[in-house]
């Protein structure tokens, strides 16, 4: 009886449908695939930029179009001078979602950071290049300029938007 029952378990085992499994470092990814993901991300960052932008609507504070797809609420701060890469920063920040919940108990505290090897968020590198050192600044950031398909692995889910409160030291 007990071989029966094996044999049984053991049918119906190989009878499921196993995912198949992409090694990236071998696997092609199809020209449809690709597309598939193209026309993903598109829709994912139209719907997200409405999203952001209707949030701003209904807050009292303003926030400005920055080139690289964020906003942030420092009317003109690319006319601020630029500081070049190989100049070191040094800055904290909170992450927020946008119901303004604190996603992190303490800060993000970085320190001499070298401009242009950054290790961190992109449009954080780009908005402190342009902050003078004691500024504060609110980012709102896109998921496709904060962490992604992916998120954290930790408080940040996939494709979630953030808010970044930034200040230089």
């Amino acid at each position: 009886m007990k071989k029966i029952i094996l044999i049984s378990i053991a049918m119906l085992g190989s009878c499921a449908k196993q995912s198949p499994i992409y090694d990236s470092t071998t696997t092609v990814v199809s020209h449809d695939e690709m597309e598939a993901s193209k026309t993903r991300n598109k829709n994912l960052n139209n719907e997200e930029r409405h999203q952001i932008q209707e949030w701003i609507k209904s807050q009292d504070k303003k926030y400005y179009p920055m080139g690289m797809n964020y906003w942030v609420d420092i009317e003109n701060l690319t006319s601020e001078p630029k500081k070049n890469d190989g100049e070191k920063v040094s800055y904290t920040y909170d992450i927020y979602d946008f119901d303004m919940v604190k996603l992190y108990e303490n800060a993000k505290q970085i320190k001499d950071q070298e401009l242009g090897k950054f290790d961190d968020l992109r449009p954080v590198e780009d908005a402190v290049r342009h902050m003078k050192k004691g500024s504060e600044a609110i980012l709102l950031i896109p998921s496709a300029l904060a962490f992604g398909s992916y998120g954290d692995n930790d408080k940040i889910s996939s494709d979630m938007p953030i808010i970044v409160k930034i200040k230089t030291l």
